[in-house]
């Protein structure tokens, strides 16, 4: 949850939207978003699980290399807050239709190379290797992930709609909100590591 609620790739795309073009529109693109990052959960499961329940080994590199990868995303986001703040207002004058914002939230939810270590790296935390069935157990988690992201993102996304005036018209909310994104991603890259040198 803590991960959905930061202000991370997938957000600020859904608060682009909403600044631009309204809530009707960030709502369909976070529809086309979490089905998009829902396949690739399963996409990560498929291949990933079967590794899992058969290596120690591969787990504990998993969540080495996933929480440095978070690590990183975090410093980055907070470097670029400006630039990204930039690209948030920056979308062009003409909105999108619903369908158009579906597909498009579902390619950057599919597509999301952040995507791939949250999958990779945090949800294997929360598995149980005795139970067997990684893989289902996985393909699960990323089911519920899409639920949650779909009620906080769309959040974002209305919130953003109703104050949009009030988020565009001052650079640096924008830029505050993507430090505080970064922030959250190095204090969870961080417990990610704390977690596997514990289970080590």
């Amino acid at each position: 949850m803590v991960i959905i609620l930061a202000p991370g790739p997938s957000v600020l795309f859904v608060i682009a939207r909403a600044i631009a073009w309204g809530r009707a529109t960030a709502v369909f693109t976070v529809a086309g978003n979490v089905t998009g990052a829902f396949s690739l959960s399963v996409f990560v499961a498929l291949g990933l699980g079967p590794i899992l329940q058969r290596s120690e080994l591969a787990y504990i590199a998993v969540q080495w290399g996933g929480g440095l990868y978070l690590v990183y995303l975090g410093i980055d986001a907070i470097r670029k807050r400006s630039a990204h703040a930039a690209d948030m207002t920056n979308q062009g004058e003409i909105a999108p239709s619903f369908r158009r914002s579906i597909r498009d939230g579902f390619w950057v939810g599919a597509l999301n190379p952040k995507g791939v270590v949250f999958f990779a790296a945090v949800l294997p935390q929360f598995i149980d290797r005795e139970r067997g069935s990684v893989t289902a157990q996985l393909i699960l988690l990323g089911a519920i992930f899409a639920i949650l992201a779909f009620v906080s993102d769309g959040s974002w996304g209305m919130l953003a709609g109703t104050a949009r005036n009030w988020l565009a018209t001052d650079a640096k909310r924008l830029e505050r909100l993507r430090a505080t994104g970064g922030t959250i991603m190095i204090i969870l890259g961080i417990s990610v590591l704390i977690s596997a040198i514990v289970s080590a």
